[in-house]
């Protein structure tokens, strides 16, 4: 069950950093036509933007239940490299290997990770996936939690899976994302809404790799 639920969140997080990408290259007026070329100007700006930092707040909900919960994180990204930190977790990975601090148990698990392991957790990995796996189609505007008018997008997956759908707001006038709802076929849906977002942050490389100084009392479970 807590796997479940950290997987849960990752993907949802891991959609922050997918959505980010999709949207640095999407300007004002942009309609389903012009998916290609708005995915073509992401995955560019992407490369461009030497380091992001996101503060978000996440809440899931399951229907079924009729139950949910709610809380505050950050993600950092740059090329292939992210630190995700939420009150449970903290993982790192630098481009080959990844650290998840559980605070509950101090434990760090160590990891090489699989291509199928980082769709759960790495960002820029579900880009590629999002090209060519899901169709992307403009559904007009609304307004956004914050109060501005956002542009509504929907993904929709092309192969069946876990994701039912991904919907995106989107603020109209500054092409920022505004919140990110993905909706799971077992019934909980997951919305992040994003509170702060900061371009050219050019992190140093050891920001993404574990610091056992840090973590003193940690124990450290080699699983690789």
């Amino acid at each position: 069950m807590e796997r479940m639920r950290k997987i849960r969140i990752w993907r949802g997080i891991a959609l922050v950093g997918l959505s980010l990408s999709f949207l640095f290259g999407l300007g004002v007026g942009a309609h389903a036509q012009d998916a290609n070329e708005i995915l073509a100007k992401a995955a560019a700006a992407y490369k461009q933007s030497n380091g992001i930092r996101v503060e978000f707040t996440l809440q899931t909900r399951s229907e079924g239940q009729q139950a949910g919960e709610s809380f505050e994180g950050t993600i950092q990204m740059k090329g292939d490299k992210f630190v995700l930190t939420t009150p449970d977790v903290v993982t790192w990975f630098d481009g080959k290997t990844q650290w998840t601090y559980v605070a509950r148990t101090e434990e760090v698990n160590v990891t090489n990770p699989s291509g199928e392991d980082l769709r759960n957790t790495n960002p820029m990995l579900l880009l590629g996936s999002y090209q060519s796996g899901y169709t992307p189609s403009f559904r007009g505007e609304s307004t956004a939690p914050n109060g501005k008018t956002a542009y509504d997008i929907v993904l929709t997956p092309k192969r069946k899976g876990d994701v039912a759908r991904v919907e995106l707001q989107i603020e109209k006038y500054s092409s920022l994302p505004a919140s990110i709802k993905v909706s799971a076929k077992n019934g909980i849906n997951s919305t992040v809404r994003i509170t702060q977002l900061r371009t050219g942050v050019n992190q140093p490389d050891r920001t993404f790799v574990f610091n056992e100084e840090a973590y003193p009392d940690a124990e450290i479970v080699d699983l690789r």
